[in-house]
């Protein structure tokens, strides 16, 4: 049996970041991960977008850690010469109702603190994407695009650098109080006590917050995942700005939006449908949808779309239902002093990733 002080499930993004914050304090710490190595899921199966904090409730976590990670990750990527680019964001209207849509995530921004996006008219759009259809559109000058995997690896490299371990092929099985500490036990019949543990298990981090006790039904913490597909062109080129439609009312997607990777290449998505297990095999029953959506702001034949990849996250919103907030909480209210769960953390997660690294390193004192 290993002893440690602090122990991190789950090596995505964000728990690489919380590791990284609290490995610098403190390098008695160790953080494992089920997969072979970081980011498997979720964290590299996204748009790789840097998000502004305009689709969020003022007051809510999504909405402050969104709106100060851009800040951070922005900072971050710049001091270790990751690659990224700020391309800007245009939020398209293409319908009348939508316009009203543009003025409330102008008003939603100013709120958060996304002070620099502005209304563009429909000639406004054109001069900056002749490309795009709308009636007017909504700039978001600090939305922009990085490469994950660097991002992370440079991240699990400094927390190695500070002393602290990542073990892969650690898959937590039981969680047991021991003397006021945790005991995990692992797939693979190693076991840690732990003084202090943070559940980032993203896909997986309500069942991992069940075996440490918590009561997940009753307390409104059953995880709901929902799969989301990217379609890729070669035929669309000379795009500059990522391209969003108006998002879905629901609050379930941010729409098929276009983006672009640092080479400039194109893809479209995500899509978002819930699902009962992690498959993420291509299917293209959504084609037609898919070409129709992005038909509403930019004109493609839907013969030069081609499946690019899928993704999955963990949603607290069920389907039908209403926003939900990401959850961080201390449970020391719930008889687990010491112990963090990160439940529900989709996207803004990654652009919030450094921002949640420090609020749970205050968590922790």
């Amino acid at each position: 049996m290993e002893k440690v002080k602090t122990l991190i499930i789950g090596a995505g993004a964000v728990g690489l970041a919380i590791a990284n914050k609290l490995s610098a304090k403190d390098s008695d710490l160790v953080l494992v991960d089920k997969e072979k190595s970081f980011g498997r899921h979720t964290s590299s199966r996204n748009s790789e977008v840097i998000h502004a904090g305009h689709y969020y409730q003022p007051g809510s976590l999504k909405a402050d850690f969104c709106v100060r990670g851009n800040a951070l990750l922005y900072d971050f990527l710049s001091r270790n010469n990751l690659p990224y680019k700020k391309t800007g964001k245009i939020i398209v209207a293409t319908s009348p109702i939508e316009l009203t849509r543009l003025e409330e995530y102008l008003n939603l921004g100013r709120l958060n603190g996304c002070l620099d996006m502005r209304l563009l008219s429909a000639t406004e759009v054109g001069e900056l994407e002749p490309q795009v259809k709308c009636l007017a559109g909504l700039y978001v000058p600090s939305t922009g695009i990085f490469d994950t995997h660097k991002y992370m690896q440079c991240l699990a490299d400094s927390i190695e650098d500070q002393g602290a371990f990542i073990i892969y092929g650690m898959e937590a099985v039981a969680v047991r109080r021991e003397a006021g500490k945790y005991l995990i036990e692992f797939a693979n019949g190693e076991m840690f006590l732990c003084d202090k543990v943070v559940n980032s298990a993203g896909l997986w981090a309500d069942k991992i917050a069940e075996a440490a006790g918590m009561d997940i039904l009753s307390s409104n913490l059953v995880q709901y995942w929902c799969k989301g597909e990217y379609y890729k062109t070669t035929k669309i080129s000379g795009i500059e700005h990522l391209i969003y439609p108006v998002a879905d009312p629901q609050g379930i997607f941010l729409g098929i939006h276009l983006t672009l990777n640092l080479g400039g290449e194109v893809r479209f998505g995500p899509n978002a449908f819930y699902v009962d297990q992690i498959d993420y095999r291509f299917t293209e029953e959504y084609l037609d949808d898919f070409h129709k959506a992005i038909n509403r702001y930019l004109d493609i034949d839907i013969a030069d779309l081609k499946p690019d990849d899928t993704g999955v996250r963990a949603k607290l919103q069920g389907p039908g239902e209403g926003f939900r907030d990401f959850y961080i909480h201390e449970e020391s209210d719930n008889g687990l002093a010491g112990w963090v769960n990160l439940i529900g953390i989709e996207s803004p997660g990654l652009t919030s990733s450094l921002a949640i690294a420090n609020h749970v390193a205050s968590l922790l004192g």
